[in-house]
C-alpha cells in the first residue's frame, strides 16, 4: 500500500501601507498555523515625486492614483514579489470612528438595530459611506439586562474607489480595506493581546492613540501633532532647511537635555503625553481598567529617548512595537527588523489580516 502526501501549498497575501511620505509593501505567507515573512519594500515619495503620495483636501484624503500605482509597481518589481492579493490599509484620519450600546436583542435584529443607530453618529449620508462594526462588549444575545457595546466605523465611499482604482492599476486583486488601526491591533505580539495597553501610533502627518484590551479595540483618536510637525518646528526654531533638521532630529532627538533639539522638540512631545494622559483618565472614568503598557508604533517612534521620556512621564513601561515578533524570518534579518519594526507595523497587520 503506498502513501501519497498531500502537498500543502502555502498562502500568501500583501499588506500595503499607503502613507504621506511613503509606502511599505509586506509579502507574508501562511504554512499550517506557520506565518513567515516572504518579502517587503518601501519607497519614498520624494525619491521619483515632488509631492507626498496623499495629501489633504476639505479635510478628506486625496490619493493621486496614477502615481501611487506606479510606486506600487516599482516597488513590487524591485522586491521581486509576485503574490497577487493585497490589502490597503486606510488612514485613521479618513474613516469615522463611534462607540454606542444597544439593548438586549437576538442577532437577526442586532444588524438592523446598528444601522439604525448608525444614522444618528455619522454625520454623511449612509448612501455616501460603507459601514463595519463589530461588538465590543456583551457578545452573547439574548440576555436581560446585558447590553451590546458596538464600535462603528464608517468609511467615504470616495475612498473606497481610490483604493479600488489603485489596486487594478497596480495590477493587483484587492481583497480588502482596512483602517490602519486594526491593522496596527493586530501586529501587536501575541504576549500583548493578553493586556489592556496603549498603542501610540506616531506618523508622519498624524497620531493615534488607542487602547486595546486583550485584542479589542475599545478607544481611538487621532489628531494632527506628529513626525512632519516635530521637524518643521525644529527648522524654525534652529533657522535651518527642512532636510537639515530633519537629520538634527534623527541624529539627537531628546537624549541631550543641554541641546535646543530637545527643547525645541519637549513641548509638542507633551502634547501628545497630554492626549495620553486625557484618553487615559477617560477610558478608566467610563469603566475601563488601567493600562499595562505603552507601546509606540510609526517612524518617529524610533527617536532617540523618545520612549525613555513617555515612561518617565506616564509611570508605566513603554515598549517599541515589533510587528516581526511572531513571524518567521532569516535571523540574518533580525536587526535590520527591529529598525524597520515600527513604520512596518500597519503593513504587516493588515497582510496577517488576508492570512486569518
Amino acid at each position: 500500500m503506498s502513501w501519497m502526501p498531500i502537498k500543502m501549498i502555502p498562502k500568501s497575501f500583501l499588506g500595503v501601507d499607503i502613507g504621506t511620505s511613503a509606502i511599505k509593501v509586506v509579502e507574508i505567507s501562511r504554512w499550517g498555523n506557520r506565518r513567515k515573512l516572504e518579502n517587503y519594500g518601501e519607497i519614498n515619495a520624494k525619491v521619483i515625486y515632488q509631492k507626498p503620495f496623499r495629501t489633504f483636501d476639505k479635510s478628506t484624503l486625496t490619493v493621486s492614483s496614477e502615481d501611487t500605482a506606479r510606486a506600487i509597481l516599482a516597488v513590487l518589481e524591485e522586491s521581486n514579489i509576485k503574490t497577487k492579493e493585497v490589502i490597503f490599509s486606510i488612514p485613521d484620519f479618513s474613516s469615522f470612528f463611534t462607540w454606542f450600546e444597544l439593548p438586549s436583542m437576538t442577532k437577526e435584529e442586532l444588524g438592523q438595530a446598528v444601522e439604525y443607530e448608525a444614522r444618528q453618529h455619522i454625520p454623511l449620508p449612509l448612501s455616501d459611506v460603507t459601514l463595519d462594526w463589530q461588538l465590543i462588549g456583551n457578545k452573547s444575545p439574548n440576555k436581560k439586562d446585558n447590553p451590546f457595546k458596538i464600535l462603528l466605523v464608517a468609511v467615504p465611499n470616495e475612498v473606497i474607489s481610490q483604493y479600488q482604482e489603485i489596486a487594478s492599476m497596480a495590477q493587483l486583486k484587492l481583497k480588502s480595506l482596512e483602517a490602519e488601526v486594526f491593522g496596527l491591533v493586530r501586529a501587536i505580539s501575541n504576549k500583548d493581546h493578553k493586556e489592556t495597553v496603549i498603542l501610540v501610533d506616531i506618523g508622519s502627518q498624524s497620531t493615534t492613540i488607542s487602547i486595546i484590551d486583550k485584542k479589542v479595540l475599545k478607544i481611538s483618536h487621532s489628531f494632527d501633532v506628529a513626525g512632519n510637525e516635530l521637524t518643521a518646528v525644529l527648522s524654525k526654531g534652529l533657522s535651518i532647511d527642512y532636510k537639515a533638521a530633519e537629520d538634527q532630529k534623527k541624529s539627537q532627538g531628546l537624549l541631550v537635555s543641554e541641546k535646543p533639539v530637545r527643547k525645541i522638540l519637549l513641548p509638542l512631545v507633551d502634547l501628545i503625553i497630554n492626549e495620553i494622559k486625557t484618553i487615559s483618565k477617560n477610558y478608566q472614568e467610563s469603566g475601563g481598567g488601567e493600562s499595562q503598557k505603552v507601546i509606540l508604533a510609526g517612524g518617529t517612534a524610533l527617536l532617540s529617548g523618545l520612549s525613555n521620556y513617555f515612561s518617565e512621564q506616564l509611570k508605566k513601561p513603554v515598549e517599541i512595537i515589533n510587528p516581526f515578533s511572531d513571524i518567521f524570518y532569516p535571523p540574518i534579518l533580525e536587526e535590520t527588523l527591529k529598525k524597520m519594526g515600527p513604520s512596518y507595523a500597519i503593513a504587516v497587520g493588515v497582510a496577517l489580516r488576508g492570512l486569518e
